[in-house]
């Protein structure tokens, strides 16, 4: 009798065990999350891998070529211009964006009247369908009746053909691209600034340090993380920069603004050639990759840096 009734207790565990055993039922919610990322993230890639290595028009039979588009990659010249243009729009884009949206936070983060209206205003532009954008800002470049040439007329300045002149088309790509993500920066930003405890503004002004020091020796130094993490993220969407390149220049004149993305859109929907573009998009997956690479071998380093 004791020692069936020193069971009793172990089968009762086992079973609220069972009972309360919830993996079937995560499973089971998780479901379409992996069932999503399987069909729309992993498929696609190991579909891209394999069509990379093919002839294929998007109608017919792929034709296994191997390394031919891989190949065609490194003698192709408008490979190395449209790489030319998305280093110069990211050395554009990522430095200056940085800066503006860092400013805006540190102003938006003193007590001001209405600042919150001014953070959602600040943060709309983010949420903006680039459709949107685009209409708007190609009537602020246009070079006729533009309000940007208008402006510029005050000070003596003739009418400047934004979008139409190779000189001008990617540098206005980018000032709209600064424009729409600067709002979204600030956001990460302001959520930095706040995490900042108060007491370190408090030991740095009994040692007498100004404002211009405080920002310099305090703030700087605790907001690396968060500066690094929009760093790399900003150098990672500017190198897929597309739809503004496509509603606005649509990559020209010429080729003055056309950048990887949009070549590889072009080999895939308007040449035909998905193969080619499939191997192109795999050169834009390893230049991201050696992005990513690099942040986790010098972080630290980069860390100390901001």
């Amino acid at each position: 009798m004791s020692s069936s009734a020193s069971q009793l207790p172990i089968i009762k565990r086992q079973k609220r065990r069972k009972l309360d055993d919830d993996t079937p039922w995560a499973l089971l919610m998780l479901a379409p999350n992996i069932i999503g990322f399987l069909m729309f993230m992993v498929l696609p890639i190991f579909a891209t891998l394999f069509f990379s290595f093919t002839e294929y028009d998007l109608i017919g039979t792929p034709k296994f070529v191997g390394l031919e588009n891989y190949k065609t990659l490194l003698s192709d010249p408008i490979i190395g211009i449209t790489l030319k243009n998305t280093l110069y729009f990211t050395v554009l884009t990522v430095p200056i964006g940085m800066v503006f949206a860092l400013l805006l936070a540190v102003m938006l983060d003193q007590e001001i009247g209405m600042k919150r209206f001014y953070r959602g205003a600040y943060f709309l532009p983010s949420i903006t369908s680039m459709v949107a954008v685009s209409i708007v800002w190609q009537w602020i470049f246009n070079p006729e009746f533009g309000l940007l040439n208008y402006v510029l007329s005050f000070f003596g300045i003739k009418g400047i053909a934004w979008l139409s002149s190779s000189s001008t088309s990617l540098i206005s790509i980018a000032i709209v691209n600064i424009w729409k993500n600067v709002g979204y920066n600030m956001m990460l930003f302001l959520a930095g600034l706040q995490g900042i405890s108060t007491s370190y503004y408090e030991a740095s002004e009994l040692d007498g340090a100004n404002r211009w020091q405080q920002f310099r020796y305090v703030t700087l130094p605790m907001l690396s993380p968060t500066t690094f993490f929009i760093f790399i993220m900003s150098i990672i969407s500017s190198f897929q920069v597309f739809d503004s390149v496509v509603l606005m220049t649509k990559g020209g004149p010429g080729r003055s603004s056309s950048v990887l993305v949009h070549y590889l859109y072009q080999n895939a929907f308007q040449y035909f050639s998905m193969g080619y573009a499939c191997a192109i998009a795999y050169l834009l997956f390893f230049i991201v990759l050696l992005v990513t690479l690099f942040n986790m071998r010098f972080e630290k380093k980069i860390k100390e840096i901001f």
